[in-house]
């Protein structure tokens, strides 16, 4: 019950983006490591808009930067939304989630950046509370949409299963095309 506690206010923190590996969007191969800590990116001064899609090494960074920027407590909801793929369909969640308590101690850490082609990349990250590790190592997926590296709506729907109790009923339907 505890930790279901937790999983559901981490979720909270990034309005439940990033990916598990069961719902991450379809990948191509080409790949670029990044790390980045919530520390290291800050979240309005990170490279949050654009990426050269040429160069995978500054895409990986700026992915790394905007996933980190998502899940900083003190990021505004219009940027996080900004942040996910199609965010404006859940910017009302992301609202409603961004008040949590245990939020403004919640981070992601990005550990791997896998370029799949121009737009699309795997990304592995963590989910920190207070520094510590509450979900190692997932699978999460970045898209570049209007210009912007953004969480993908895989990533975010699957994080939103995680929350409803790993079921799928009850999601935006927006969720039910992220598959």
């Amino acid at each position: 019950m505890v930790a279901r506690r937790v999983l559901q206010q981490i979720l909270l923190v990034g309005a439940l983006a990033a990916g598990l590996a069961a719902c991450s969007s379809s990948s191509n191969s080409s790949s670029s490591g990044a790390s980045s800590s919530p520390s290291s990116a800050p979240s309005s001064s990170a490279p949050a808009s654009s990426a050269s899609p040429a160069s995978s090494s500054g895409a990986a960074s700026t992915i790394a930067a905007n996933w980190a920027t998502f899940f900083n407590a003190k990021t505004p909801v219009a940027k996080r939304v900004s942040l996910l793929q199609d965010g404006q369909t859940f910017q009302s969640i992301i609202k409603s989630q961004a008040g949590s308590g245990l939020a403004a101690s919640a981070s992601a850490k990005v550990t791997k950046v896998t370029m799949v082609s121009s737009t699309q990349a795997k990304v592995t990250y963590s989910i920190l509370i207070g520094g510590q590790s509450a979900l190692a190592n997932q699978a999460g997926v970045a898209v570049l949409q209007d210009g912007t590296w953004k969480v993908g709506l895989a990533s975010f729907c699957g994080l939103l299963a995680v929350e409803n109790g790993g079921k799928t009923s009850g999601l935006p339907a927006a969720c039910k095309s992220a598959g």
